[in-house]
């Protein structure tokens, strides 16, 4: 190799490394925000990941091309080790694929902070943009997608306390929030050279770098000091778990039924013995009877003797077929009576893709034979609230919203239900086809947000764990364990004011999504006829931000003046 050969390579190799380092930070930042996610609850490595993806974005100034691959080694960097689960008894195919597929939505962030960036008040925008590609991944395709939404992860967080303020969205929007105006000062302040623009900058990072703790304090009270003088309510939560797991875990019926049954029975013999208060309301699982008791008289009659016997109406999850002609089953929760039967029903309205129904079925045969095993349920309708009558309270009736499983993860599931008076919120749950997975940790994380978020209690019960009692500050006050007959009681406050959050519902949202697009589109129209104007100035010139090893710096070994002129001042390139 001459020298002059050498000379060449050298620059490629230069382009490599301004390739490969920023990548490798872009996918350690989404590592990051995974580790922030149950079951470590690291939440402030959330805001270290948004900080180092904002900081990256502001320190290269890259092109839109590179932006969109920073983000989308970011979202495999988070959405690989957060979904693992998805995958325990069907293969790694559709882990894999889904997290590719939702690695894209970051992709199309980056793509979006990368121009809203460049705007005065960069962090706002950052905070924005992520917010609205949340919202939109949490409603397309096929209803939506709302895992790992930033909120999730700040159970334990100084920050949690947003969310009665501004919900989920407004939550998340304050961690990210936060990030970004972390990167800002710490981008702004190691430059050698500082300009006017770089102090109002960090004035700028200054001030919301302090939203949202300031947000948080404010309500740090109404969450945590509630009126202790409510009406308050004895809960019964029921994990029977089940005969063995996977996905056939429902094959034996009769035994997931008898499980509950029998759970239940010990309950009501700790209450004869007088080491447990009698509860108003018993609180069962999803699936705990997929048997139909409209149908099968046998397990109409079990289910009315252990109401007897507890002495309590149970909200049974089980599987109802319809009249129709193809009898499609709807996800039930139904409130049975021991002494008149099946008085209140409520069918899960929000059905799971891909779990209880399946699009484009012929498809997706294609690539698993898994496809024939997905449900084909109908979704319900109504507002998700069941009337029961309580004994030992001085309210008459007892309003209970129920978000089932998977609706847990949707803002409006929930909001829908205290909106329509409901005191607290059940969530029946059945993780058995997940397994020992960090899934059903993630779920309880969602219910922790829900109950500060609407100043409700919430109780978990699930077949297989993890079940719980969470208070209205997020606190799970109780807990069982994995794969283990239990059963929780607890004495809990029945609330029927309404936080902030519940009263302006998606508002918040919605006004964040419109002002993240009109930013957008602002900064591409600014972008595409700044750039016109001056790419036809410009010579060519090797990679300098890091989009790609291909590009030769020997292309351009002499810069004009000219060209100089022709760089955009944000040095974004085209």
């Amino acid at each position: 190799m001459t020298v002059r050969d050498r000379l060449a390579a050298a620059p490629d190799r230069a382009a490599v490394v301004r390739w490969a380092v920023p990548t490798v930070i872009a996918a350690v930042a989404g590592v990051l925000l995974w580790a922030a996610f149950p079951p470590r609850n690291l939440w402030y490595l959330a805001v270290l990941s948004t900080a180092a993806f904002a900081g990256l974005l502001r320190w290269r100034r890259p092109r839109v091309r590179t932006g969109l691959w920073w983000g989308f080694v970011y979202g495999l960097g988070f959405y690989l080790p957060l979904l693992p689960w998805i995958g325990v008894y069907v293969g790694p195919l559709p882990w894999i694929a889904l997290a590719v597929a939702l690695a894209l939505y970051q992709g199309f962030f980056g793509v979006v902070a990368t121009l809203t960036m460049r705007l005065p008040g960069a962090p706002v925008w950052f905070g924005l943009s992520w917010v609205a590609v949340e919202w939109l991944r949490s409603n397309f395709p096929f209803g939506g997608f709302p895992w790992g939404r930033v909120a999730f992860s700040q159970v334990g967080s100084p920050l949690l306390p947003v969310a009665a303020l501004a919900g989920a969205p407004g939550l998340s929007f304050a961690v990210v929030l936060t990030g970004a105006s972390l990167a800002t000062l710490v981008v702004t302040g190691t430059r050698r050279t500082r300009s006017s623009g770089d102090v109002r900058g960090a004035v700028v990072g200054v001030v919301c770098l302090l939203v949202g703790p300031v947000c948080a304090a404010v309500m740090w009270s109404p969450v945590h000091d509630r009126d202790e003088s409510s009406d308050t309510v004895t809960i019964a939560v029921v994990q029977g778990n089940v005969p063995r797991l996977g996905l056939d875990f429902n094959a034996q019926r009769r035994a997931v039924l008898d499980n509950h049954i029998a759970e239940t029975a010990r309950l009501a013999a700790s209450i004869r013995a007088g080491r447990e208060p009698r509860p108003d309301v018993v609180l069962w699982p999803e699936n705990a009877s997929d048997i139909d008791p409209l149908r099968n008289a046998d397990a109409a009659a079990e289910i009315g003797a252990a109401s007897a016997d507890v002495g309590a109406p149970i909200l049974v999850g089980t599987l109802i077929y319809g009249d129709d002609r193809d009898d499609r089953p709807t996800n039930t929760v139904l409130v049975w009576d021991g002494e008149r039967g099946p008085i209140g029903r409520y069918d899960k309205k929000i059905i799971q893709p891909f779990g209880e129904y399946l699009p484009w079925r012929s498809f997706f045969r294609l690539f698993s034979s898994y496809a024939d095993q997905a449900g084909n349920f109908r979704p319900g309708s109504g507002p998700g609230v069941l009337t029961v009558r309580a004994a030992t309270t001085t309210s008459e009736q007892l309003r209970v919203g129920v978000s089932t499983c998977w609706e847990v993860a949707f803002d409006r599931s929930a909001r829908d239900a205290v909106r329509n008076g409901a005191q607290l919120l059940d969530v029946p749950t059945n993780n058995a086809t997940f397994g020992r997975t960090q899934m059903t940790y993630q779920q309880l994380a969602m219910s922790q947000v829900r109950a500060v978020e609407h100043g409700r209690t919430v109780a978990v019960a699930a077949t297989t764990g993890v079940s719980a009692i969470v208070a209205p500050d997020g606190s799970a006050t109780r807990q069982t364990d994995f794969f283990t007959p239990a059963h929780l009681t607890a004495r809990v406050p029945l609330q029927t004011t309404t936080t902030l959050a519940t009263r302006m519902g998606a508002v918040p949202e919605l006004l964040g999504v419109v002002v993240a697009a009109l930013g957008f589109l602002f900064a591409l129209v600014f972008r595409t006829r700044f750039s016109g104007r001056m790419r036809r100035h410009a010579v060519p010139s090797g990679t300098r931000d890091g989009s790609g090893p291909g590009v030769s710096s020997t292309r351009a070994v002499v810069a004009s003046p000219t060209a100089q002129r022709a760089k955009e001042p944000d040095g974004s390139g085209d």
